[in-house]
């Protein structure tokens, strides 16, 4: 046990080191170039705001992944990586000014977006500055493509939507039920283009509380399946509505499971639901994965983590290829296959997608339990188009 103890000590020592956070920013680049000493790398997320508990996942994540992928040493060629941490809040405003005075300090390496919002408006800020940006849990399908300096280190839409077509079965008749947002929009599109027809969708707005009513317009509507996008604090209202408005009784009902926190608000009906999972703790088991439990508070891994490790590894592959340039950083990163904490993952070279395996469960006493793993091949979503 003492064995154990000491070792779980040695790793938490390392992730410790590996977050190493400047003060006084990025620094220019022609020190970092000249002085040998530091690459700077900036990472803006949700520090605060509505995501705020899966961009404390992600940024636990990437410091554990920065151990990983570092030896335990944080640095490369004998330069230490020195990581900027800036909050959003989840407002793409506050991370476009956050971005630009990364940039403007020295940055060549940008990473985070817990929002979809945020990660659209800082993608085009990385091509007009050349900057390498690697999105996190931010989930539209948009990043993908967007241009040849943005990458992502998490899912997108329409690989939660492949994994779960496969408890569609014999139906036909779908209904999805999102947010108004760049997210819900995201997962509405890609419902649409892998089921084809028979697709209509429930648009709930940002500020609703009371989500008795479009509970009932998916009721009036008895769809084969109900495919539910959700992600935030009303989670637990709106699985309450649904339950109380029989739809979880009266269709087949697929959502993905969101943080360990938000299990107890799928309420009485969590057993009645079919779950589609980019992660959950247990889901994959390999080195990775046990580097990333030894290094997170509590020993239990969850939804976000295994973004930000995605993106540590990345980024060593990055930097390693070149501290500064940006354009050679990139062209280190199409192809790139690695061991990560969901399995191997693959940066598709023509659009930045990154392949990877998804998980099936059920919940059950409120323990989840993996019924199915989806490939990378069968979750792969169609190439898209370049932008810039």
């Amino acid at each position: 046990m003492s064995s154990l103890s000491t070792s779980r000590r040695a790793w938490l020592g390392a992730v410790l080191t590996a977050a190493v956070v400047t003060v006084s920013g990025c620094g220019s680049p022609k020190q970092a170039a000249d002085d040998g000493s530091s690459i700077p790398v900036g990472v803006v997320y949700s520090q605060s705001g509505p995501l705020a508990s899966y961009g404390a996942q992600y940024a636990e994540g990437f410091k554990a992944g920065l151990a990983y992928a570092t030896n335990n040493t944080n640095k490369i060629g004998g330069r230490t990586i020195d990581v900027s941490w800036t909050d959003d809040a989840g407002d793409p405003v506050k991370a476009v000014s956050a971005a630009k005075d990364l940039i403007g300090e020295g940055c060549r390496v940008l990473a985070g977006s817990t929002s979809s919002g945020v990660a659209l408006q800082v993608a085009p800020l990385a091509a007009e500055n050349k900057v390498l940006f690697v999105s996190g849990p931010a989930a539209t399908d948009a990043i993908t493509g967007a241009n040849r300096y943005t990458f992502r280190s998490g899912r997108q839409s329409y690989q939660d939507v492949l994994t779960a077509k496969a408890f569609l079965g014999d139906g036909r008749k779908v209904v999805v039920f999102a947010p108004d947002s760049a997210f819900g929009k995201s997962n509405v599109d890609a419902v649409r283009a892998v089921i084809k027809t028979g697709v209509t969708s429930v648009a709930v707005p940002a500020s609703a509380t009371d989500f008795t009513p479009f509970a009932s317009q998916i009721k009036a509507a008895d769809p084969d399946l109900v495919f539910v996008a959700w992600a935030g604090a009303t989670a637990g209202a709106m699985w309450q509505a649904l339950d109380q408005q029989g739809v979880l009784a009266g269709s087949k009902v697929v959502t993905g499971l969101d943080i360990h926190a938000s299990w107890a608000g799928f309420g009485a009906g969590a057993d009645k639901l079919n779950l589609l999972a980019h992660y959950f703790d247990g889901a994959a088991d390999n080195p990775a994965y046990q580097a990333l439990k030894a290094a997170v508070p509590g020993g239990r891994t969850d939804l976000f983590h295994p973004d930000g490790f995605a993106a540590a590894q990345m980024i060593v592959h990055a930097l390693t290829a070149s501290p500064d340039d940006a354009d050679t950083m990139v062209t280190a990163l199409e192809g790139y296959s690695f061991d990560s904490v969901k399995g191997t993952l693959t940066v598709r070279p023509e659009d930045h997608a990154l392949l990877q395996p998804m998980f099936q469960a059920r919940l059950t006493g409120g323990a989840a339990t993996l019924t199915g793993t989806v490939s990378p091949d069968d979750t792969a979503p169609p190439a898209a188009a370049m932008k810039g």
